[in-house]
């Protein structure tokens, strides 16, 4: 015999034990009359026996053993129990087939609703994740298949790129820095833009024991020389001493070179006379800077 979701739902429960008292009434007079639903019943309690076995078995505590003989010992003892003697059997009477009670089956009604409305709601659920999951999939992969409505609407993104402003080339000066002979001993590079220095040796013999050469600025418009530092013992010494004056200055200045003790003059005075000078050329005219 096929039965409905509702018999079985509540064979189900018969065998969980969560019906009250009517409703186990009911499925048992149900188990009287239809050995199938017996049979279903059973199958139930064989598949949900198995939760029992889930749960390990708790031993009480033996203060419950020693309260439950405390309270045996304090109660009165009872009276024997006598059984009543057997009644006499009644005359044969004919047998009558009674029909089998109506059952009440308003709260399997309501049962099937509710699972009625669970699975609906679940069923509904589904097919909107679904509908949405297919809907992404189409408006990544394939947007053209959507109507023009549901098409997701291009972003345009105005980024505005800043170059930095192009750095015209300064003007390039170079002065020659030799004696009476006539050979160069130093060549003095200035950069017109930041007025940093840069002397290199290039025949200058090396300084006495205890003697320094040192760089002056000589110009008509400043009251006296003015050191811009000792010539180290390398080919190379870069100063950027000529920032503090201003260009008509740097420009027109006379550099010599003059021989002083060890670490440079003391007082900030020359104590010999130049043995190497020279005037600034511009060697690389400062071009203005390209159009953006």
């Amino acid at each position: 015999m096929a039965y409905s979701e509702d018999h079985i739902a509540l064979a189900a429960e018969y065998a969980l034990g969560t019906l009250d008292a009517d409703e186990r009434t009911q499925v048992e007079t149900m188990m009287a009359v239809d050995e199938d639903f017996t049979v279903m019943v059973h199958a139930w309690e064989f598949r949900l026996g198995v939760l029992n076995q889930m749960v390990g078995s708790v031993e009480p505590r033996p203060i419950v053993w020693d309260n439950i003989k405390a309270a045996i010992s304090q109660s009165e003892p009872q009276a024997q129990l006598v059984l009543p003697d057997a009644p006499e059997p009644p005359p044969a009477v004919p047998v009558v087939v009674e029909q089998p009670p109506v059952v009440d089956n308003s709260n399997v009604i309501q049962l099937s609703n509710r699972f009625r409305q669970w699975r609906s709601i679940a069923v509904a659920a589904s097919a909107i994740a679904a509908a949405l999951v297919a809907m992404l999939s189409i408006e990544v992969y394939q947007p053209d298949l959507l109507p023009e409505a549901m098409r997701a609407k291009p972003r345009t993104q105005v980024v505005q790129i800043k170059t930095p402003a192009a750095v015209a080339p300064s003007a390039q000066y170079v002065a020659l820095l030799q004696g009476q002979g006539g050979g160069p001993a130093f060549i003095l590079t200035v950069d017109g833009a930041t007025k940093n220095f840069t002397v290199r040796k290039v025949g200058a013999p090396a300084a006495e024991a205890g003697k320094s050469y040192e760089l002056w600025l000589i110009s008509d418009k400043l009251p006296r020389p003015r050191s811009l530092g000792v010539i180290g013992t390398g080919d190379f010494t870069a100063r950027p001493v000529l920032s503090s004056y201003d260009s008509d200055v740097v420009n027109a200045a006379t550099y010599a070179v003059t021989v002083e003790q060890a670490g440079g003059s003391p007082d900030g005075n020359p104590h010999s006379a130049p043995v190497y000078a020279g005037k600034l050329i511009e060697t690389v005219p400062a071009a203005s800077p390209p159009p953006r």
